[in-house]
This record gives C-alpha cells, sequence and structure tokens, in this order.
C-alpha cells in the first residue's frame, strides 16, 4: 500500500496518490496531469478513479484532464451534478482499488457535495481518511461557499456540526486526517502548518471537535469570515462545468515575444511583473503591476485581477516564464498570451521608459516623524488587530479593489505589510490607478515592530 501525499506549499494544497497491487487512485488533483502521470508510469500503476472531495473553489482541479488522459472514472459524493460524465457515489459506498478499500462518508457543510474518503488497508482496517475542506488540521472548511438561496452560512454550518460528529469523530482515534489544505489557505480561518494528523489528536486540539453545542458552533465558525476571494466562485464553476485542456493553455501561452510583439499587447493586456519585488522597486514597466512568483502567487492572481479572462502578459524572471504560466493556469488564468523575451532588460535595451517605487527601511522610516494620516497598513484585518502602528488606519489588499476607488492622497504615502510582498503589490496596484507618491516600508511590520515606534496591541 502505497499512500502519498503531493502538497504545493504556494496553494498550500494537498493531493493524494493510493495505490495498492498495481492499481491507483488520485484525490483532488492539481490542473497539471504530469505530475500524476509520471507517478503512474513510475509505479506501473493504472489509474482506476478521481476522487474529488467537493467542487473546490480556490484552484481548478486536474480531474477532467486527467480522466481523458487515463480512462479513469471522475467520482463525486452525493449532491454533485457535473456536465461532464462522471460518477456520483452514495453515501456508504466502498470502491476497490487493489486489496484496498475506500468508502465514502457524505460530509455536507462546507459544501453540499462535500464527501470525505475513508480508506481501508488489506485487512479491513481504518487506517486514514481524506477530508477535503470538511475538517482541517487545527480548523474546519468555511460554510460560505456554496449558500444556496434557501441556504445560509448558519445552515450549512450546522450541517457541519453533524457531519463531523455523525461521520468523523465516531472512527478510531488513531485514523489519519489528510486534508485539502495547511495554512495559508482561504477555505478556512486557522489552519495549522501541519498537513496531516491522527483523529485523537484533533479532538484535544481543534476547537471544532471539542464538546460545544451546535449554537455555540455555528457562532465559532461564522465570526470573522474573510468574504471569499472574487475568483473562489468562478473556480468552483469551471470545476464544475468543465475547462479547456491545460497543455493546450500552456503552448498557446508559453511564447516568447520580442519587443514589437509585447507592446502590441499593451493596449488590452495586463502586464503582470513576477519578478522579486526589491527588483520591480528599482525598476518597472510603466502601468504593470506586481504579484511575484515566489509569494502566494496564484492566489493573490485570483484576488486581485477580476477578470478571469483578462489578456495577461508577463515580464518574468528568466527560466521561470514556463513555471508562471501553470501557476496563472491553476487558478484558471488561460487568457496570457506570452513573455517578453528578455525581461525587462530588453524593455530597457531597447530605449524604453522604466519607473520605479522608492523605498525605505524601517529604521529609517522610525526617524521620519511622519503624519499617521500618510500610512496605510494592507495587512488582513486579524493581522492588523493583533498589533499595528498606532493611529495608522487598515486597508486591506485583499479589498484594494474596492478601496482603491475612493483613495486619496496628495501627499508621499508609506505603505507597508507584514514583511514587503503584499505592500509592493498595493503599491504598484495604486500605482497604475495614477498614485505616484509612494513609499514602501521594506520588511514591513515585522521590521517595524524592532524600531521605537509606538504599537498597539
Amino acid at each position: 500500500m502505497q499512500i502519498k501525499q503531493l502538497y504545493t506549499s504556494c496553494l498550500a494544497q494537498g493531493a493524494y496518490y493510493i495505490s495498492n497491487n498495481g492499481e491507483a487512485a488520485i484525490i483532488d488533483p492539481l490542473r497539471e496531469t504530469k505530475p500524476y502521470l509520471e507517478l503512474l508510469k513510475n509505479n506501473n500503476d493504472k489509474l482506476k478513479f478521481v476522487f474529488e472531495t467537493h467542487f473546490h473553489a480556490d484552484f481548478v482541479s486536474g480531474h477532467v484532464d486527467l480522466a481523458k488522459e487515463t480512462g479513469a472514472t471522475i467520482v463525486f459524493g452525493p449532491n454533485a451534478q457535473t456536465s461532464y460524465q462522471s460518477y456520483i457515489a452514495a453515501d456508504g459506498e466502498e470502491f476497490k482499488i487493489g486489496n484496498l478499500t475506500l468508502k465514502v462518508l457524505h460530509t455536507p457543510g462546507h459544501t453540499l457535495e462535500s464527501t470525505c474518503y475513508l480508506l481501508h488497508d488489506e485487512t479491513g482496517k481504518p487506517t486514514c481518511v481524506f477530508t477535503g475542506d470538511t475538517l482541517f488540521i487545527g480548523d474546519v472548511g468555511r460554510p460560505d461557499l456554496a449558500v444556496k438561496s434557501e441556504l445560509t452560512q448558519e445552515d450549512l454550518a450546522g450541517m457541519l456540526y453533524d457531519s463531523l460528529r455523525n461521520k468523523l469523530m465516531t472512527l478510531p482515534d488513531e485514523v489519519i486526517i489528510y486534508p485539502a489544505h495547511g495554512a495559508g489557505s482561504a477555505c478556512g480561518k486557522n489552519m495549522s502548518s501541519e498537513t496531516q494528523d491522527t483523529l485523537g489528536s484533533q479532538k484535544k486540539s481543534n476547537y471544532a471537535l471539542q464538546n460545544i453545542s451546535k449554537q455555540d458552533f455555528i457562532k465559532e465558525l461564522t465570526t470573522g469570515i474573510m468574504p471569499a476571494p472574487q475568483y473562489f466562485s468562478k473556480n468552483a464553476m469551471l470545476n464544475k462545468n468543465g475547462y479547456g485542456n491545460v497543455n493546450e493553455i500552456m503552448a498557446k501561452a508559453n511564447k516568447a515575444l520580442d519587443i514589437t510583439e509585447f507592446k502590441k499587447h499593451l493596449a488590452d493586456a495586463i502586464v503582470l511583473d513576477v519578478r522579486k519585488s526589491v527588483d520591480f522597486l528599482s525598476a518597472h514597466i510603466p502601468g504593470s503591476i506586481f504579484i511575484g512568483i515566489d509569494g502566494q502567487f496564484a492566489p493573490w492572481v485570483g484576488t486581485i485581477i477580476e477578470n478571469i479572462n483578462q489578456k495577461i502578459v508577463l515580464i518574468a524572471p528568466e527560466g521561470r516564464e514556463e513555471e508562471t504560466i501553470l501557476r496563472l493556469s491553476r487558478v484558471g488564468y488561460d487568457n496570457c498570451v506570452g513573455y517578453l523575451n528578455g525581461g525587462i532588460s530588453a524593455w530597457i535595451d531597447a530605449g524604453e521608459t522604466v519607473e520605479k517605487i522608492n523605498s525605505i527601511t524601517a529604521e529609517e522610516f522610525s526617524k521620519l516623524g511622519i503624519n499617521k494620516s500618510c500610512i496605510i497598513d494592507v495587512r488582513k484585518p486579524g493581522e492588523y488587530e493583533n498589533g499595528h502602528l498606532e493611529s495608522v488606519e487598515n486597508y486591506p489588499l485583499d479589498f484594494i479593489n474596492s478601496w482603491s476607488k475612493n483613495f486619496k492622497s496628495d501627499q508621499p504615502t508609506y505603505i507597508h505589510c507584514a514583511g514587503g510582498y503584499r505592500s509592493v503589490i498595493a503599491a504598484s496596484l495604486l500605482k497604475k490607478l495614477g498614485h505616484h507618491q509612494l513609499i514602501d516600508i521594506a520588511g514591513g511590520y515585522n521590521a517595524i515592530q524592532k524600531t521605537n515606534l509606538s504599537i498597539v496591541k
């Protein structure tokens, strides 16, 4: 028996490969099929099933392409309806993978079709459960992503309470929990950085599995939820209805453009610069936006770029162009038309104009005696509440497309986040809107805390 967790840190997402006696199943695959096909080949396994725990909202799953390429059956739990061929399993139904048995546990709450899969080993012993977004390590799935007109998030939270207690908490304590996400995902509020744990351990440490009333559970689960990023509903519909072939999309987008070709796209495309933040600050194409490939790239693309069909041209580090295009496709941004061959150097060598954004250290910032109304903190509300500069207001990057419309500043504005990644994203977006007196605080709040500036906690 082989169980392999395939964890992708930038999406905080876990897919799973299960094999036994020449047969395999994959649970919640990412969009690209190549890694799974290589695993199948190296293990000499035949893919029998692709199991989906629910219609994922935070990434485009690879189930459709993977099934086409291997002949495997796509399996969803009860209440799922798809526009492509799939098998809708019944609660309690069992599937054989070699000498292993995977049992369907319908666990509505995160979404109506949310389903966990309990794996029994060759002897019939329950060994692990793949919980999707129903149960995380330290948390549970948010209940506001599948609300229909007749259902509220409170209704779904109540369903989740019952699912946890009637299905998952009745399993043996030694069963291992394999969730679909870890810390950094927007699918929950307070996930652990751990990517697996035993059910017994979670019963002791996870707030959602404690001896609390349904009413208290619902209140806890529905309090303090950040609004879902705008791309979530779009990705869920792609996972439900199907999408373009990822290999065809990659072939079309992975195109080196010379300076003339690149400039032809500027009238209707976003210039997305994915280099390091320090490189963007020092020189970038006017009107371009920064979302660095070395951060939580795909989730921020989905949060910031509201039109999922937006045409995109890239400024990328040499050798990382294909990686960038792939990571865009993971969240459904399939309309990249290429990248500038030679990157920013080619732009400069062609005699084109570049712009920059000033940046200062936290120590330099602490000595300026600046009016606090000229400083904005773009961290999440929870981060801000845990500690912030006195009299400085919170402008979360998550909502910049809303608050930037009314943002006004007729004097230099200092921007910080926690470490310096999100502040540069915010600065690039504000600059694109015509705000040019922007100064980034290098190192963000982590560096500011080490100065003598007054902090409110």
